[in-house]
Formats: C-alpha cells, structure tokens, sequence
C-alpha cells in the first residue's frame, strides 16, 4: 500500500495527531462505562434476561440508524462538528442510563445513547483516516488502541467507583465529566473538514468496500462472541471457577490493545497483506486452543484470538480511505456499519448454533470464519 503524503489531503500538524488520539480514548471510555452499569439498570427496571437481552439491543440499533448520516455530515460540517455533537449525545444520556428505572426510558436512553456512539465512531474514524493520509504513515493501529485503551479504563473506572460505594448516578457523572473534558481538550485539533464526495446518505457497499466490510463483520463477530461467550464455555466446557471465568475475555482484551500499541510498527514493517494474513491465522488457531479442554489452554487461546484480531479492522479503515470504489464519506460509514452487525449478530448466532448442535460446534465455525479472513488477505490492496 503506498504510504506517501497525500498531497490532496490538508497538512496535519503534531496536535492533530494528538487530539485524534485523545477523542478515541475519551470514546472508548465513554462507551464501555455503560457495561458496568448494566445489572443496576436491570435490577432497577425489574426484568428478566430475556428482555434485557432486548434492552441491550436498542444500543446497536441506536448506533447502526446513525452511521450513514454521520458520513454525510461529516462531509458537510467536517469532522469537528460531528464530533462534538455526537459527543454530547453520549454523555448527556449517560447518566439518565444510570438513573431511569422504566423499561421504556431506558430503551429510549440507550437508543439516544447508541446514535451517539455510532455517529461519533465514523466521525473519528474519518479524522483518523485524513490525519494517516496526510501523515503518509501507519497509525490507525495506534489510534485504535487508545479507543481499546479507553474502554479498559472506562469499564475498569466505573466498576471501582462502584466498589467504593458510589452510586450509579454519580459515577456515570463523573464519567461524563472526564470524557467531556477530553473533548475540550482535543476540540482545537478536530478537522474542521472532512472526506467529501458525491454518493448517496445510504449505500450498499460494493467492489472491494464489501470485502472490507465482510472482514469487519467477522471480526467484529468473534469480539461479540468471546465478550459474550466465553466465560459460559470456560465454566461449561472447561471446569473454570465461575469466580474466574471473565479473564478470558480480560486476557483477549489486553493482547488485543497491547498489540494494537504495537500495529503501526508492525504495518510499516511486514505491510498491511502480512498482518491480515498472520493475524486471521493467529485468531483461527487461538479459537482452536479455545476448544482443548483446559482451562489455562483456553486462556491462552483467548489471549491469541487478542492478538491476531487486534490490528486487522485497523488495516480495513486505513484501506476504505484509501479505495476508490465508494467516496470514503460513504465507505467509512457502510464498512463501520457492517462491523456493527457483526458484534449485534455474532452472540446471537453462536447461541443459535450452540442450540442447534454445540457451543464447540459454534466456535468451530468461528474457526473457519477467521481460516477465510486470513486468505481474503490476498484480494485486498493491502
């Protein structure tokens, strides 16, 4: 892929770079201070999982209905703009989240709250994608791991205050602040431009677009799945305590922001082909290890499928700004969307299959799944 400035893009200075770093940790932050405060908003409402499984839901729809437009926005008002609206968006209904006891008022919350996300997810991924260009170097891994960086921090903040005694209300609150001040902190370094182009608010995506998008989802899928699902298969499956069976998502979330940190020299030096290729191949056998019956190994596993994921959506954004197929106004929001889906549809799909057959015969498919990423490697200009 060549990596030279891109003389159409406007100069990037060293702040810039900064402040696009700044809001994908304050994103990160903001969006993963909401799981923490899942249990106290299902107790408040008084539902069972089923509908909360429901709830949750309203989130991802939130998100995916704001994509396109965020795109269209973007090119419109830049970057700047759509930012620091989608921001206000997601931490005014933070705290309602934190506070509303209504099935209703939540659902609407998260809805609110989603669109924010959404909209904020395909703003700064679009800056991220102008600063790399006019940069002519790799550093959307980078960029990527402070957002991982921050949903760390968000989830592992609020879960302390929490333990500390404080309430729900007060801790999101404080949340709210912090990402608040991020915002003000990076407003300066926010493009007040964006990607423009002609194309329509809603586009499928097509050629090489949808390839990208098609690795997105199924990477966004395996996320979703071990989020969800892998604590249930180390208890079940693999004898762990119930007391112990979130490190394995623990260890998939540090390898994969460890090596994201890592991404961009990695990009530079091996190139965008080699790090899908060798990452798709590392995810596929770290699930494979997921499947031996024993706990440690299946650690490790998970640690593995961290490791090879991590850098690979990266690489898909940083190709999506740089394709011609689709105006990358348009692109960036249908490739971000598409990985939405993958995260919304992976859960449930692995239940389905652990339904139909196994919850090994799910992880199986997952397996093939990420075997397939690893050989797309080669139809992609990488």
């Amino acid at each position: 892929m060549d990596r030279s400035p891109d003389p159409a893009t406007p100069a990037i200075n060293r702040s810039q770079e900064w402040g696009t770093r700044l809001i994908f940790l304050a994103a990160g932050v903001g969006m993963a201070a909401w799981a923490p405060l899942v249990p106290f908003a299902k107790a408040r409402a008084g539902i069972d999982d089923g509908m909360l499984g429901m709830l949750l839901l309203c989130l991802g729809v939130g998100s995916i209905l704001a994509m396109p437009l965020a795109g269209a926005l973007s090119s419109k008002f830049g970057c700047r703009a759509v930012i620091t609206v989608s921001t206000l968006i997601a931490v005014s209904a933070l705290p309602f989240l934190a506070a509303l006891s209504t099935l209703h008022g939540l659902m609407a919350g998260l809805l609110i709250f989603g669109m924010g996300l959404g909209s904020l997810d395909v703003s700064m991924n679009l800056q991220a994608v102008m600063v790399e260009k006019a940069k002519g170097k790799a550093m959307m891994s980078g960029f990527h791991g402070m957002f991982s960086l921050g949903g760390i921090l968000g989830a592992g903040g609020i879960a302390g205050l929490l333990a500390l005694g404080i309430s729900p209300l007060s801790a999101a609150a404080g949340v709210a602040v912090l990402v608040m001040a991020a915002l003000i902190g990076s407003f300066s370094s926010l493009l007040s431009f964006a990607p423009g182009g002609n194309g329509p608010l809603f586009a499928m995506p097509r050629g090489v677009v949808l390839l990208i998008g098609a690795v997105c989802f199924v990477i966004f899928l395996t996320e979703g799945a071990v989020l969800d699902w892998s604590a249930v298969f180390l208890t079940s499956h693999h004898g762990m305590p119930k007391e112990k069976a979130g490190l394995g998502y623990a260890a998939f979330a540090l390898t994969m922001t460890a090596f994201r940190f890592a991404g961009d020299w990695m990009v530079e030096r091996l190139g965008g082909f080699k790090v899908v290729l060798l990452g798709g191949a590392a995810a596929a056998a770290g699930v494979g290890l997921t499947l031996i019956p024993s706990w440690p190994v299946g650690l490790l596993g998970y640690a593995l499928v961290g490791t090879g994921c991590s850098n690979i959506v990266p690489v898909m954004f940083t190709a999506a700004g740089r394709q011609t197929a689709m105006p990358a106004n348009v692109a960036i929001p249908a490739v971000t969307t598409l990985g939405y889906a993958g995260i919304l549809a992976g859960p449930a799909l692995i239940g389905f299959i652990s339904h139909l057959s196994s919850l090994p015969a799910a992880f199986v498919m997952l397996t093939i799944l990420l075997v397939a990423i690893a050989f797309s490697a080669r139809f992609l200009r990488l």
